[in-house]
This record gives C-alpha cells, sequence and structure tokens, in this order.
C-alpha cells in the first residue's frame, strides 16, 4: 500500500477540461510566420499533464509560438470523435485499438507505431484503491467480489481504462488466461459488486472520491493524482496485474505535420517523461526517474500474454457477443459503442 510517490510535483485541479485553449505565446510559428494552433484530443487522464507538457513544449525552439485547443473525455469516445471528424493533430489514447480505428480510417499512418517505444508514451499498472486506512481490509483480486464491497469501475463500452480493469481482473484471476472459465466467472462476480460505472476513468474517480465504493479498480497515475490532490484514500498494487501501455501519434490529416511531429517527439524526452511521471505515470524512457520510484509487481503480465489486443476486443468487447457484453446485458447495463 502506498500513501505518495516520493518526489513527484504536485498537480493542478481534478476538473473537467474539453475543448480549451491553452498558451499565451502570440509569436508566429513555421517558416513562413503564420500562427499555429494544434489540436490535442486525448483521454481523460492525462489532463493535468498536459497543461504542463504543453507549457514546457512551447518554451522549446520547436514550440515556439504553437498554441493548442485540448480536448479531454473517454478513450473510445474520444477515437470514434476523430473518425466522425473533430480536427486533432496529436492522438492520446489509452489503448491501441483507440488508434487502430485511425489507422484503419486513414486519420494515422501505419507507421505511427515504428519507434522503439511501439509507439507508446506512458505506462502504468492496474491498482485497487481503497478508503484511507482500507476500513475493508480489501487486498486481493478476491477481496472485490466479498459480500457488500462496492467496486467502482467505468463502462468498458466507453472507457479504455475499464478495459485495462476488465483484463487485469481476468488475467489475475484466470492465471494469465490458462483458465479461461475462471476468469469469466470472475468478472460476472466482480461487475455484480459494481454500483454505477461512468464512462471515463476520471469520472470513475470523481465518483469514488465524493463517497461511492468502499474500493476503485484504477490506473496507478490516478491514485496518485488523487493522493496528490489531498484525497483520503490508500492502493495496493496487486502481486499479479497488467502493464499499461498508451499510446500517441500525430494525425496523417493535421494541417500542421511538422510542428505536430515535434510536439510527439518532445513527449519522448527526457523532460517530459519526467513531467509524466511527476503525474504518476511510469515512464518508457529508461533511466527518467530511478527504478524505486515505479517497483514491478512480481506477477505483471501484459495484453499480448492474453492474446493481443485484436484477440481481446474480439472476445471481451464486442457490444454484441462477447463476454462483457453478456456480463452487462445481466446487469442492464448498456454496451453502446
Amino acid at each position: 500500500m502506498r500513501t505518495h510517490l516520493k518526489g513527484m510535483v504536485a498537480l493542478v485541479g481534478i476538473g473537467a477540461l474539453a475543448a480549451t485553449g491553452c498558451g499565451s505565446d502570440t509569436k508566429t510559428a513555421g517558416s513562413s510566420g503564420e500562427k499555429v494552433q494544434l489540436s490535442l484530443v486525448a483521454y481523460s487522464t492525462p489532463q493535468a499533464a498536459y497543461q504542463e507538457l504543453i507549457k514546457d513544449f512551447q518554451a522549446t525552439p520547436a514550440g515556439k509560438g504553437v498554441t493548442f485547443s485540448q480536448s479531454y473525455g473517454a478513450s473510445g469516445d474520444q477515437s470514434r470523435a476523430v473518425v466522425a471528424g473533430l480536427k486533432a493533430d496529436v492522438v492520446n489514447f489509452s489503448l491501441e485499438p483507440d488508434m487502430t480505428r485511425l489507422v484503419k480510417a486513414g486519420k494515422v499512418a501505419t507507421t505511427w507505431n515504428a519507434n522503439q517505444y511501439k509507439g507508446m508514451v506512458t505506462r502504468s499498472v492496474v491498482v485497487i484503491v481503497t478508503r484511507k486506512g482500507n476500513p475493508k481490509n480489501i487486498k486481493t483480486w478476491a477481496d472485490l467480489t466479498k459480500p457488500g464491497v462496492q467496486v467502482i469501475t467505468p463502462n468498458p463500452f466507453t472507457s479504455g481504462g475499464a478495459r485495462w480493469n476488465v483484463m487485469a481482473g481476468y488475467g489475475a484471476a484466470s492465471a494469465k488466461g490458462t483458465n479461461k472459465a475462471a476468469g469469466e466467472a470472475y468478472l460476472k462476480a466482480l461487475f455484480a459488486n459494481v454500483p454505477v460505472q461512468d464512462d471515463s476513468a476520471r469520472k470513475a474517480l470523481g465518483t469514488f472520491t465524493n463517497g461511492k465504493g468502499d474500493a476503485m479498480l484504477a490506473y496507478e497515475n490516478e491514485a496518485i493524482f488523487a493522493q496528490q490532490k489531498g484525497q483520503a484514500l490508500d492502493y495496493v498494487v496487486p502481486s499479479s496485474t497488467i502493464l499499461i501501455e498508451n499510446p500517441v501519434a500525430a494525425t496523417s490529416t493535421s494541417k500542421h505535420p511538422t510542428q505536430a511531429k515535434a510536439f510527439v517527439d518532445f513527449l519522448y524526452s527526457a523532460q517530459a517523461q519526467k513531467e509524466f511521471a511527476a503525474n504518476g505515470y511510469r515512464p518508457v524512457v529508461a533511466g527518467t526517474v530511478p527504478a524505486s520510484a515505479f517497483p514491478t509487481p512480481t506477477g505483471l503480465f501484459t495484453i499480448k500474454d492474453l492474446g493481443g489486443w485484436t484477440l481481446v476486443t474480439k472476445q471481451f468487447f464486442d457490444p454484441q457477443s462477447s463476454v462483457m457484453a453478456d456480463v452487462e446485458r445481466k446487469l442492464g447495463v448498456a454496451t453502446k459503442k
């Protein structure tokens, strides 16, 4: 159980910011002297990090004179909005399938994941968040299915974070997919204890911090974020949990490809990776922060251990016929795309 992350800076507030501008620099950018505004479309949780990252980028030669509009929301919803026409120069999602959707739509190049980090810009793990002092002594995956325990997690048909939560619980209960029946039975028991399913991880955090639920499944970075904002909670990193990997890319439809690429490249710099770490994310660039800042769980597994996103998406998250569609229908919860 951890109560804080040493050496990390305090974050800005929890409130959601959507489609807002950032940066007062009025200088121009580009060889022709034109003003450049990049549109950043991202999932809900890195919002606080980007408030600082954008300012840091604007202080570099490549970011001089570049301003941003920003949109944050549930990862799947954001991805579908870009396909439907939402302007985006840079996209950052919770999970790879939301990026793949844009590749198929011709919005992101097929080479988006060609760098040494395979297009992933941050990492995290799924943790169990509890009330301060853990009054119900919730420490393991099994504890979440006990009678009388309310668990907060978002809707997996809108939230990328929820899909990570589902696969973390399934992978732990099924011994990394080797006992599918046990894993599926666990998900049914788990979601029977979920009283409400918000459409994004950030909204789920708000529900929990406002007093609903005994435990919450969340990104590790969300737990750190809440603690740094003074919320009275603790969290446990299960010995068996999943490695979360978050993709980023410049869109192929950007009218400012040079600046969009420069911003994506900046996100892999030591400065940017340290800022992500200060916001609770595990850096993808080795050596950015001490290894002791983010210990590796002994039973850490990846989505590849469970068959990869293509197989997992079909088996668990198809809105018509899948493990979670069956679970949600029996609970009367929507499985909209």
